[in-house]
């Protein structure tokens, strides 16, 4: 019985590795992605030569990594403000402490030229993914990402 049990998690655990979804949970919030609107929910898979941009298991765009241009970070950083005025409703002192507190985004961008074919693109990376998601861009492309809020714009 315990043989059994052993070779039937050998086989399990395998196969449940391969069965879950690869890729990054992104937020598109813009750029020149046809048919595709600011705030769809997307999927990002980083495979051996190819960037690919999923919509609902279906493919969107397809970026050879040859072609990325430049990779680019930033955050977007925002206090609580309307949740701590709804939490102030019940307890002032929760809603004031939760005012304190800060959110963060963060934004990762893509440009690309293919020949004649230019583009970009700007998401919203999960906070728990992105670290993974930059370091996969940064090792297919062989790009570094740039970090957007340490840039100064001169004009």
């Amino acid at each position: 019985m315990k043989k059994l049990l052993a070779v039937f998690l050998c086989i399990l655990f395998p196969a449940i590795s391969f069965a879950g979804d690869n890729g990054y949970k992104i937020i598109y919030d813009g750029g020149s992605l046809p048919n595709a609107k600011a705030g769809a929910d997307m999927r990002l898979v980083i495979d051996g030569t190819n960037i690919r941009i999923l919509k609902n298991k279906m493919e969107v765009a397809v970026v050879p990594a040859a072609s990325v241009t430049e990779i680019s970070y930033g955050q977007d950083v925002h206090r609580r403000v309307g949740a701590a005025i709804g939490v102030a409703v019940v307890s002032f002192g929760i809603g004031a402490l939760l005012a304190l507190s800060k959110s963060k985004k963060h934004f990762v961008g893509i440009t690309w030229a293919n020949g004649d074919q230019k583009g970009g693109l700007a998401f919203q990376a999960d906070k728990s993914d992105y670290r993974g998601l930059l370091a996969g861009l940064e090792g297919i492309t062989g790009k570094k990402a740039v970090d957007s809020d340490t840039m100064t714009v001169k004009n």
